[in-house]
């Protein structure tokens, strides 16, 4: 079943550009308390070390629709298949000294399940309430009556961001980016 997440149609649209992340690169992640799939209460901006933080609109589950039109939305289809590919290259994240968090407004309860059906090696944690989205006034959507977070990627330093990846397209590509830009440094 987790096979039908993974296939991205060909004809997905692609994100475009809009500016909604340029005021992100150099700014401190502010201290903000989520909950995490280990069960823990996670403050991002008290992490020492370089950090990945992928931030994605939500997760499909076996047996659950996704949202209208989901296909049609640029950079919304993708999450399951970028979760997998950032689990692949984890071991290789870890040998570039850096934590992985995935970050989604979906609760922990549904994330959790998800790391448990793809065997995640790191913690995805839950901005259900906006507070980390609103504080970094980052992008977002509505469908279905869900506000969700567009796709992005942010490298951040010590509690600083470094880089910032907006939009991302294809999903299950950013990871090579990602690690690119990581070796590079």
């Amino acid at each position: 079943m987790t096979e039908h997440f993974l296939e991205l149609p060909d004809d997905l649209p692609e994100p475009q550009d809009d500016g909604a992340c340029n005021h992100l690169k150099g700014k401190e992640i502010p201290s903000v308390t989520l909950h995490s799939t280990t069960g823990e209460s996670v403050d991002l901006s008290q992490i020492k070390g370089r950090l990945v933080l992928y931030f994605y609109p939500l997760t499909g589950k076996p047996g659950v629709s996704l949202p209208s039109g989901w296909n049609d939305i640029p950079g919304a289809r993708g999450c399951t298949a970028q979760a997998c590919s950032i689990r692949d290259h984890f071991q290789e994240l870890q040998k570039l000294n850096t934590k992985v968090f995935g970050v989604s407004t979906q609760r922990t309860e549904y994330q959790k399940e998800l790391t448990e059906r793809l065997h995640l090696p790191y913690q995805l944690v839950s901005d259900s309430n906006l507070a980390l989205s609103n504080a970094l006034n980052l992008p977002l959507f509505e469908v279905d009556s869900m506000t969700l977070i567009k796709r992005l990627t942010l490298i951040v330093q010590d509690g600083i961001i470094e880089k910032v990846f907006y939009p991302v397209f294809p999903p299950d590509k950013n990871i090579d980016e990602v690690v690119e830009w990581l070796s590079a440094k």
